[in-house]
């Protein structure tokens, strides 16, 4: 297999990558806030309807405000990295082959051995590379041709590292 594509020095594009991996490793912030919000507000309607609970509400209502700062802060890390992304567009480029994922951005080059990769996730525009725990890159499939996005994907189920549609 050896697939090879160019990035063309899109300004939305850096945001795009930047909000796909920030979505996946800021996503534990939106089930915590959640769940601080939730305990927060049954806690100040428990305090509320104690008489004792005057001393407590304060917990209950840093615990809400807490949970809900929480939630926001994914969404305002993809904002911003978005907003200050856009002046990073340069163009690039993808080669991959059986033994690896190699990078190119602007004068900048880097890879991944597929050795080293422990999963791939699929999202809308993207494919997300794993290493260990931690994604690693994106693999753009709306910039590849069909043919090279069943090649990949049939080679990705292979060793395991896609599931199956």
């Amino acid at each position: 297999m050896h697939i090879r594509f160019d990035v063309p020095a899109d300004p939305a594009y850096p945001g795009q990558v930047a909000a796909a991996l920030s979505r996946v490793r800021l996503r534990r912030f939106g089930y915590i806030g959640a769940v601080l919000a939730v305990v927060g507000v049954i806690g100040l309607a428990v305090s509320s309807a104690s008489t004792s609970g005057d001393r407590f509400s304060s917990l209950w209502l840093a615990m809400l405000v807490g949970g809900l700062l929480s939630m926001l802060y994914s969404p305002w890390v993809r904002w911003r990295a978005r907003r200050r992304s856009d002046r990073y567009a340069v163009e690039g480029g993808y080669d991959i082959s059986d033994d690896n994922i190699m990078m190119r951005s602007g004068s900048e080059s880097g890879g991944i051995a597929w050795d080293g990769v422990t999963r791939v996730t699929e999202t809308g525009d993207f494919w997300i590379v794993y290493v260990g725990r931690m994604p690693a890159t994106v693999i753009p499939r709306r910039l590849m041709s069909a043919e090279d996005d069943e090649t990949l994907r049939a080679f990705m189920t292979g060793r395991g590292l896609l599931s199956a549609r």
